[in-house]
Parts: C-alpha cells; sequence; structure tokens
C-alpha cells in the first residue's frame, strides 16, 4: 500500500512538473528530463560492446568506474549514433538526445558530440548498485534544454581562484549540464590574463589584491581544453572601458583614450590569438563613456578576429546587429528583441541567503520565460568578491554555490518555474501548493547528490522543507506559548492582545527572510515591513531522545559583496535579535573579526553560520521550544548597509554536514 500511494505521488508530483515523467520508483535524476518512461528490466554492466563514433574514452571510463569491461564480442552493447535530426525535439537539438535502456543494449541517438556527452552525465546518474553488481534500470528517453546558455560565473578579477578549484568546479557542474563558464578576468584590483607583450599588467606592483596571482597564457590555453573535454563553453570577460584601473595603473593612459585603445588592440589580439574560445565579453558596465566611437569600434576590432561578443545590459546601447550578445544584471536589465540575451538579474550569489533565495531561484522562471528563443539565449549565475576572499573554498561555502547552481541546472535544462524572482518571492509556498511539492523533490533529489556526488565539497546545505514556524507581530507572557496558543486555538491565524488584534504567519523553511536584502523588490514574509518593528517566531521540535546536536543560527546573513562590520561581542548583530531553546538563552558564538572601521579588504569571518561550527545544545526527549525575537530596526544603518530582516534556526548534527534524523518541527507540537 505505501509504494501505490509513494507511486501515486510521484506521477502527480511529475504531472505538475510539466514533465512526461512515467517512473516505477522514486528517482534522483537532476535535472530531471523532458521526457521518460521506465520500463521492466534492467541492463548488468559487465562485458560491453562498445560502439560510438565520439567521446570514446568518457565511455571506457564510465564503463571502467562502473565494474564493466570493454569487449568487443560481448553480447551486452552500448550502441551510439550520430543522426542528421531529431525531428521529434521543439527547440536545441544540438544538446538533446534519445536515451533507450533494455535488458541487452543502451542506444543513444543524438546530433552532436555535446548532447551525447549529456546522455552519458544522464546515463551516470541512473547507476545503481545491487549486491557486487551494477544495474541501469530499462528506459526510453527524450531530452533537451528548455536554454541553451546555463552557466556560471567566477569572479577572479577581485579574488583569485586557482585553476585546479576552476576545474573542479567546471566537472562537477558539467554532469549536471552546466555548459557555460564565465570567467571575469579583469577588474580594478587585478588584471589577471597573462600577457606576454605587456608584462607589466602582471606586476605585482599593478595589483591591489593577490599581488602577483595571475593565470599564464598557458594556463588559460589548458582551462579553454578543459572545458571542452567537459562539454563547456568558456567566455572570457576583458572589462571595458569600466572597472580598468588595473590597466591604467599599468599604463598611465585610460582605456578610452587614442594611447588606452591602440594597447587594448594589442590586448585583444594576443588574447584572440591565444585564446580558442567563440565569443569575448567586454563589459561595459558602470562606466562614464567619454569616448562615444570606444564601444563600437572596440565591438567591430574583437569581431574582426572572428569571435563574437557579448556586453552588459545596463551598458552601452545597441541595436540588433551591432553586438552578439547581452548579459543582464540588476532590475534594470532589458533583453532587446533582436538581440540574443542571459538572464543574470536576480543571480547573484553574493547576495543570497543558504535557505531563503534558492527557493525563489528553484520557483523562477528565467527572465519569466517558460523556454529559451533565438532573443533568449539562458543564464548565468555570478559570484561579485567586492569584498575580499581569503580562502577560496570560503567563497565556495559562503555563496552555498552547488546548492544554488543545482536549482538552477535543472530550471535552465527543464524550463518553466512558477514565477519571476520578484513576484512571489523566497518564502516556501505552503505544503500543499504545487511549487511546495516541485522544490522538496528537488530539495530530496539534490540532497541524495550531496551524498553521492559532492563528497569532500563545501555544501551547507540540510532539508529544510519540514522545518514549519509561527510568526507573530506581538508575543506577551515572555514567550510563554501554552498562556498565548492555548491548544483549542492553536490554529487560529490571529489572537488578542491588550485589546488588540495581531496576526500569526506560518511559514516553512530553516532560513525565513521578514523582508529582503533587496528590500520589497523582492517580496517576503511581510509585503509591507515597517521600521523599528519587532517580530517573534516559534516552534516545537520533537526529538525522540535526548541528545546533543548543533544549531545553525543566524540573523543576518553578511553578503560578499558588502563591506559591513561584524556583530558587537556577545550580541547576535545590530538589531538586537535573539534565540531561546526551552527558555534558555542561546549566547551568540565570540566573533573572528572584530574590526570596527567598514572595509572591503577585511574578509568575512564567522559572521555566517555555515562557515563556524554549529552551536552546541542539547534536546530533550519529546518537545523542546524554539523562540525568537526579531527586531528589524532600521533599514540601513552605519554598520550594516543592506539590512536583511531575517532568521537561519535549524538542527544540523556537530559536524554541520547533515540534518538530525527523527525530528519533527510543528508550531502545534502535532506529529
Amino acid at each position: 500500500m505505501k509504494k501505490r500511494i509513494l507511486l501515486a505521488l510521484v506521477l502527480l508530483l511529475n504531472l505538475f512538473l510539466g514533465h512526461q515523467l512515467v517512473v516505477a520508483k522514486e528517482i534522483k535524476l537532476l535535472p530531471l528530463p523532458q521526457k521518460c518512461t521506465f520500463t521492466k528490466g534492467q541492463f548488468i554492466v559487465g562485458k560491453i560492446d562498445l560502439q560510438t563514433p565520439v567521446l570514446a574514452n568518457d565511455w571506457k571510463v564510465f564503463i571502467q568506474q562502473n565494474g564493466g569491461t570493454v569487449d568487443a564480442q560481448a553480447s551486452l552493447k552500448i550502441i551510439v549514433r550520430l543522426v542528421d535530426e531529431l525531428k521529434e525535439i521543439p527547440l536545441n537539438r544540438n544538446e538533446a538526445y534519445k536515451l533507450t535502456v533494455k535488458s541487452n543494449a543502451i542506444t543513444i541517438e543524438a546530433e552532436t558530440e555535446r548532447a551525447v556527452y549529456w546522455a552519458l552525465q544522464t546515463l551516470s546518474q541512473l547507476v545503481e548498485k545491487k549486491g557486487k553488481r551494477k544495474v541501469i534500470q530499462a528506459c526510453e528517453m527524450t531530452d533537451w534544454p528548455a536554454f541553451r546558455v546555463r552557466g556560471f560565473m567566477q569572479d577572479v578579477g577581485r579574488s583569485f581562484v586557482s585553476l585546479a578549484e576552476l576545474k573542479r568546479e567546471i566537472a562537477a557542474l558539467s554532469r549536471f549540464k552546466i555548459n557555460v563558464f564565465h570567467w571575469h578576468l579583469t577588474e580594478n584590483q587585478a588584471w589577471r590574463l597573462e600577457s606576454k607583450i605587456f608584462p607589466m599588467l602582471n606586476d605585482s606592483i599593478n595589483m591591489t589584491r593577490f599581488q602577483g596571482q595571475y593565470y599564464t597564457l598557458e594556463e588559460a590555453k589548458e582551462l579553454v581544453s578543459f572545458c571542452k573535454a567537459h562539454q563547456v563553453t568558456l567566455i572570457p570577460e576583458i572589462d571595458m572601458p569600466g572597472h580598468s584601473a588595473a590597466f591604467i595603473r599599468a599604463f598611465r593612459h585610460d582605456m578610452q583614450s587614442p594611447e588606452g585603445m591602440k594597447i587594448l588592440k594589442l590586448l585583444m589580439d594576443e588574447i584572440c590569438e591565444n585564446l580558442d574560445v567563440p565569443y569575448i565579453h567586454i563589459g561595459t558596465d558602470e562606466v562614464a563613456f567619454t569616448n562615444p566611437t570606444f564601444v563600437e569600434e572596440m565591438v567591430a576590432y574583437v569581431r574582426a578576429q572572428g569571435k563574437k561578443v557579448i556586453s552588459w545590459n545596463p551598458g552601452w546601447h545597441y541595436k540588433p546587429g551591432e553586438i552578439d550578445m547581452t548579459h543582464l544584471w540588476s532590475y534594470r536589465g532589458k533583453a532587446q528583441k533582436g538581440i540574443p540575451a542571459i538572464d543574470s538579474k536576480f543571480h547573484y550569489l553574493n547576495h543570497f541567503d543558504t535557505f531563503g533565495d534558492i527557493i525563489a531561484l528553484y520557483n523562477s522562471r528565467i527572465y519569466n520565460t517558460a523556454t529559451g528563443s533565438d532573443d533568449l539565449a539562458g543564464v548565468i549565475m555570478a559570484i561579485w568578491n567586492d569584498r575580499v576572499i581569503i580562502d577560496e573554498l570560503d567563497n565556495i561555502r559562503q555563496n552555498n554555490f552547488y546548492p544554488n547552481m543545482l536549482a538552477i541546472a535543472e530550471r535552465s535544462w527543464c524550463g518553466g518555474g512558477s514565477e519571476y524572482f520578484n513576484k512571489k518571492g523566497v518564502i516556501l509556498p505552503g505544503e500543499m501548493t504545487i511549487e511546495f511539492k516541485e522544490f522538496a523533490d528537488f530539495e530530496r533529489r539534490m540532497l541524495w547528490h550531496k551524498a553521492h556526488s559532492f563528497q569532500g565539497y563545501p555544501f551547507s546545505y540540510v532539508r529544510q522543507t519540514n522545518v514549519k514556524w509561527r510568526v507573530t507581530d506581538a508575543f506577551p507572557n515572555g514567550g510563554n506559548l501554552s498562556k498565548v496558543f492555548p491548544p483549542e486555538q492553536s490554529l487560529e491565524k490571529k489572537y488578542l492582545y491588550e485589546g488588540k488584534e495581531y496576526k500569526t504567519h506560518p511559514t516553512i523553511g530553516a532560513g525565513v527572510y521578514l523582508r529582503h536584502v533587496w528590500g520589497t523588490l523582492v517580496p517576503a514574509l511581510y509585503k509591507e515591513p515597517k521600521e523599528n518593528h519587532t517580530a517573534y517566531a516559534y516552534t516545537w521540535v520533537y526529538s525522540p531522545k535526548n541528545q546533543e546536536v548543533g544549531m545553525w543560527i543566524e540573523f543576518q546573513n553578511y553578503g560578499r559583496s558588502e563591506m559591513d562590520l561584524p556583530p558587537p561581542a556577545g550580541k547576535w548583530d545590530y538589531k538586537g535579535s535573539r534565540i531561546w531553546l526551552n527558555d534558555q538563552e542561546i549566547q551568540a558564538p565570540i566573533w573572528t573579526a572584530t574590526h570596527t572601521k567598514r572595509s572591503n579588504e577585511i574578509a568575512l569571518g564567522n559572521e555566517n553560520c555555515v562557515v563556524r561550527e554549529p552551536i552546541s545544545v542539547n534536546l530533550q526527549k519529546g518537545w523542546n521550544k524554539v523562540f525568537l525575537k526579531l527586531p528589524v530596526g532600521k533599514f540601513s544603518t552605519a554598520e550594516v548597509r543592506l539590512v536583511k530582516w531575517m532568521f537561519t534556526t535549524v538542527f544540523v548534527t556537530l559536524d554541520g554536514e547533515s540534518e538530525v534524523k527523527g525530528l519533527i518541527y510543528s508550531p502545534d507540537k502535532l506529529k
């Protein structure tokens, strides 16, 4: 009976998702395929006759890693066919594939090598271990991406990231069909790509961060080749004419001057000759244009080298045909008909918190459209490090990089979504809604991959769809829940205190925004938040035993592009937030940063909960009360520029790696 109920729920879920997915069991595929039917039987990996015109070595590695061998005389077969056209595919046929798994053969049909690579990644996720053997469930799949650009950006101009780490990120994400790496190479702080004709560009004296650290041309070529092997397009960005203080320090000329343009053209010659890439990103944002011919001339020059050109919007204004693609940033970015656009408007990981923003990201329709088109290429997630980051892995932890990238990997491949980022926002909808079921299923699959595909990677996320709260506008009796909400009134949404009626706001999540970092532009729990307001949040947590556990707690997730001061000693934040467990107040940790002057050149310490050890607490067997006081104060202060009125509270293992099993979160003490 339980299996039949589970099957019905999964079938219903995938009906909601809009995917034609017929399953016989819970699946772990991420991203979900467009069309898939699981059938009876299984392919048992053993001796295999491999027939493929492309990626032969990749296929051999796949077979060997799963306990098989390549044998031309074997009865089991893997057959890859490159075909002229997959007519039934509605868009992006160059990345589409048909995959059929039977007990005696696996066949793949595709138009390109890249599409075969995506089929291989899907097949790798289908492998299961049964006893000592690896098996693959029989199925028929037709799959294609909704958007042709599915990428991420690392700002190595501000904070250097080693070649080894970039490779690790590219390889990991290519397994989930991320196909673009945007390499932001130049900034005010440094010019990170070697120039042999102008070596002074890379001299440490002309860098203000990570002095002397840059990528040689040979390393850049190596990364281009590495990307190609993982079917990822590398897009180098040489920011011009803005964000060019490093250029000016080296040459004593502004880029827009006649002398600066001569130098820049020679640099572009060198880059275009050495980097075998289809696109060059030229920036053009956040700058005053003093030379009205600069952009037009530089675009024409780069195009003459056989490269297509991408430019930020807002930035220079182009007409169709004058640029090859625009890249939208901030809420002001606008796509133009006749010019393909990449959406990065609400896709800045450096502003995201750990738990709230991923909800909006996963639910979000890319540029508010269900699928790509000639005018809409796709999406790039960006990490901007205005604030220095010393440890490159801290860059991944602080930005919750892999969970967010898996969310956008699925959305950009599958398409769809229920809204745009700034419609319903960052609050997890009620548990009976379609959006909740979609996100909960994604979360389940993502956490499976955390355990099986990302061992050893920074991956600071635990399940949050089971974490339930009530947030109230006022709370008398010192947080005595039994007096405020007696059992017979526990499900009411309003209560009276001193003759006034107050609302309660049921919500779900390990992290809850009451007001978003971008204000009312992105909706949060309070539609019209007011300054100097105090809210209260509470829940009960049932523990099956007495146990010592950890807690992730924070009230202001620190953005990586802000120079905000650390909290005062002994306080959680500048707003006066407080938290109690079973009526015992939990004290703030000792903050590792103690500076009192705001600076982007001082790295974050342990301000964000995912980079410090969880707070150790004791849960008693039975119900445990969690109560939070949440004053907002001012929306902008001298200490913190962008106030996040929010809280993160969830129980985790003492090492912070996993959720605590067996807990029930219920503001009504209901199992």
